[in-house]
Formats: structure tokens, C-alpha cells, sequence
């Protein structure tokens, strides 16, 4: 391993990449410490030293605490991934949008140009729910909602710090050998790490330490081995006047991540609307919060909440696979490629073959990652207590992908390197 990093650094070439590359995260990282002006953090750090507020705590363990310092970056890439989210779902209501795909390189900017500018509205009208939620979470010590100015001003900073987030994403990506953004967001996960570390050890908790740090070896194992499993589909192709045997992969986890967020952003959707009708003067609406907190509670997960999410993630992948994999356009490309699969038909029978293949395949992928996404909750109910990997269980997926398709892309870059000496 060592070797293998030390001829990485040896290309010229790679090592400025990846060095611009930490450049960009350490600035992605000071962000995250800068305070929105305006706001009171004393009263926010006292709440959190306190532990006064379970529930503000619970935000902020989504942000990775970051709203401990009420940071300009407070709303993350979440606008961004929404506008990404609602572009997709675009492709199947409005199908001149997902004819796009087919126009080329030139159309796949033009989509991106077009997410860009949806992020910003997105951005501006979640930046005041975010500041109003949090807030009121904070028993309105955060900051003063009756000053229109300071108000519109922590909107204007927050949606900044979202739009140079994503800028800063297309910087890596435009410069660097992999997607800016998942970078980012390998590195947001990563920062929690040593916090975590740390706090087992200043508690003293060396046996579950321990056992945490084996158990995410282990499902980090079996994800690498989940991610990287696929179904080869024999296609035959004519070469220099004879027939060649080859294969189309269609991998076990085509949704990836995108299924859990999916997911997490309506689990969580009860919370929010709880802590709107606790606040509300009708009796009702405050029975109605009673029970939304009592069965949709992250905080203290329910079994109807476990299979909610499960149902959700499970739901989710189905449709992201339906929109992203186009089994009739993949059997047009087989078609014009002079490819075939050995005792299918072109075209129809092609395109319904590999159907039935992803929708077999996918129902184990799809299974093994709403049970990734529930396993913490189900093992918290039967253990008494909150329990989670170094690494949250859910972002493991994530990150295991990141790292593995960086390998790839490092890799292939090397390969290059190797072949242009020869030149």
C-alpha cells in the first residue's frame, strides 16, 4: 500500500492534483467554523453544553454539528442534491427533459447549467425555514426574527455559503479526476470521525470502541463486496470477420445513495412539522404533533418509523432505477453497436430481457440497503440505547463507493502515465 501511494505521489501530474484537491477541502472546512454575523452562539453553546434541547441536538447531529456555530455552509450541499432530486424526477413528467440525455455531451451542460439555477431559489427559501426552525428549537435565542434586515441578511449569507459549496465542488471536479461534489461530501462525512473517536475515549468506553471498530471493518467489507458485485449479460459482437464473446455488467446497487437521502428528507419531515404544530394555539394540531412525535421520533425510533424508512428506501430505489436505467434506450444502443445477446431478439425482447435481469438483481440491492439504512434503529430497540458504527451505517455506502471509483479513476490515470513513457 505503501508503494503503491508512493508512485501515485511520483507523477507530477496527480500529486498537484490531489494536493489543489486538500487545498480546496481545508477551505471547505474553514468554512464550516465561520458563524453566520448576527447571531447569538453563546446562547446556542450554552443550550448544547447544557444539553438542553434533545432535539436541537438531533439537527445537529444531522449537520455534523455545524449548527453549534451556526456556520454560513449551515444548509450544506442540501439545495443542490433537491435541485438534482427535482431534475430527475422532471425526466419522467416532462420527457423533452430526458431526451436531453440523448443529445450529447453539449445537452448534459446544459442540464447542469439549468440545476445550478434552480439551486439558488431553493436555497433562499429553505435558508429562512432552516433559520426559523432552528430558532424556535432554541426557544428563539438564536436570533431576532422581528429585525427584517438581520433576518434577510443570515438568508442572503447561508445561500452564499450553499452556491460557493457547490462552486467550489465544480472546482474540484473541473480540475481533478473525480466528482468535486462527492468529494465534498466524502469529506464531510470523514470530519466526524475523530470527534467520535475521541468521545469513546474520554468516556472510557474501550470494550464498545472496540467492538464499533470491528463491526464497521466488517460491513465495510461487505459493502466493497456488495458495490462490486454484478450480473455479466453475455453480448456478441462481430470483430475482424468473426464473432467475439464479451459482457454488459449490471451492478447489484445501481441507486446508490440517493434511495437513503431520499428516504432520510421524509423520515424526518414529522420532526420539523411536530415542532410547527407544538407552537400552534388549535388543540388539535398539538394532538396531532403528540403523535407524530410519539411514532416518527429519530431521537426514539419506533417499529411503524423502522418499517416507514425501510418502506421508503426500498420504494425509492425502484423508481431511481426506473428513471436512470432506460432499458429501451440500453437495447438501442446493443442494436447499433452490431452486439447481441446469445437466444434474445433485438430491440423489444433485448430491452425486456434486461428488465426482468435489473428488476431481479435490484431486489436484493435495494433489500440490502434499506437493511443498512434500519440496521442502527433495530439494533437501538433491542440494545436499549443509541448505537452506530465510527461511520454512520448509512454513509458507509456512500463513502465506499467514493473511495473505490477514486481508486478506479487513479488508477487509469497511472495506466496513462505508464503509457505515455512508451510513446
Amino acid at each position: 500500500m505503501i508503494k503503491s501511494l508512493k508512485s501515485v505521489f511520483e507523477v507530477k501530474s496527480i500529486r498537484k492534483k490531489i494536493l489543489a484537491t486538500l487545498i480546496l477541502v481545508l477551505v471547505y472546512k474553514f468554512l464550516a467554523i465561520i458563524p453566520v454575523p448576527g447571531v447569538n452562539t453563546d446562547a446556542l453553546k450554552t443550550i448544547f453544553e447544557n444539553n438542553a434541547n434533545s432535539w436541537l441536538s438531533f439537527f445537529s447531529s444531522l449537520m455534523w454539528g455545524w449548527l453549534e456555530n451556526f456556520s454560513i455552509i449551515l444548509m450544506w450541499l442540501s439545495p443542490y442534491i433537491n435541485a438534482v432530486i427535482i431534475i430527475q424526477l422532471l425526466w419522467v413528467i416532462i420527457p423533452k427533459i430526458g431526451d436531453l440525455q440523448k443529445e450529447g455531451e453539449q445537452w448534459q451542460k446544459k442540464i447542469t447549467q439549468i440545476t445550478r439555477r434552480l439551486t439558488f431559489p431553493l436555497a433562499f427559501a429553505q435558508s429562512y425555514g432552516m433559520i426559523v426552525l432552528l430558532n424556535s428549537l432554541a426557544w428563539g435565542m438564536i436570533i431576532d426574527l422581528s429585525d427584517t434586515r438581520i433576518v434577510l441578511m443570515s438568508m442572503i449569507i447561508v445561500t452564499a455559503g450553499t452556491i460557493f459549496l457547490m462552486w467550489l465542488g465544480e472546482i474540484m471536479t473541473e480540475y481533478w479526476i473525480w466528482n468535486g461534489i462527492s468529494i465534498i461530501i466524502t469529506a464531510w462525512v470523514l470530519a466526524a470521525v475523530p470527534g467520535v473517536i475521541m468521545w469513546h475515549i474520554s468516556a472510557w468506553n474501550y470494550p464498545l470502541f472496540a467492538w464499533l471498530l470491528l463491526a464497521t471493518l466488517a460491513i465495510i467489507y461487505i459493502i466493497i463486496k456488495f458495490t462490486e458485485w454484478n450480473r455479466r449479460v453475455p453480448v456478441i459482437y462481430t470483430r475482424t470477420g468473426r464473432e467475439e464473446k464479451s459482457y454488459f455488467p449490471i451492478r447489484i446497487n445501481q441507486a446508490g445513495m440517493i434511495p437513503i437521502i431520499f428516504a432520510v428528507s421524509l423520515v424526518t419531515f414529522p420532526a420539523i412539522l411536530w415542532q410547527l404544530l407544538n407552537n400552534s394555539t388549535s388543540l388539535q394540531a398539538q394532538q396531532i404533533g403528540r403523535f407524530l412525535l410519539e411514532y416518527f421520533s429519530m431521537n426514539n425510533p419506533t417499529w411503524i418509523l423502522i418499517l416507514v424508512y425501510f418502506l421508503l428506501v426500498l420504494g425509492f430505489s425502484f423508481f431511481y432505477v426506473s428513471i436512470t436505467f432506460n432499458t429501451e434506450q440500453v437495447a438501442e444502443n446493443i442494436q447499433k453497436r452490431g452486439w447481441y445477446i446469445p437466444g434474445i431478439r433485438p430491440w423489444s425482447e433485448t430491452s425486456d430481457y434486461l428488465s426482468k435481469v435489473s428488476a431481479h438483481l435490484n431486489l436484493f440491492g435495494w433489500s440490502f440497503l434499506a437493511l443498512i439504512a434500519v440496521l442502527p434503529y433495530i439494533i437501538s430497540k433491542f440494545a436499549g440505547q443509541t448505537i452506530d458504527f465510527i461511520i454512520s451505517w448509512a454513509w458507509l455506502i456512500i463513502i465506499v463507493s467514493v473511495i473505490l471509483d477514486l481508486i478506479r479513476k487513479v488508477d487509469s490515470e497511472m495506466k496513462m502515465f505508464d503509457y505515455s513513457k512508451f510513446k
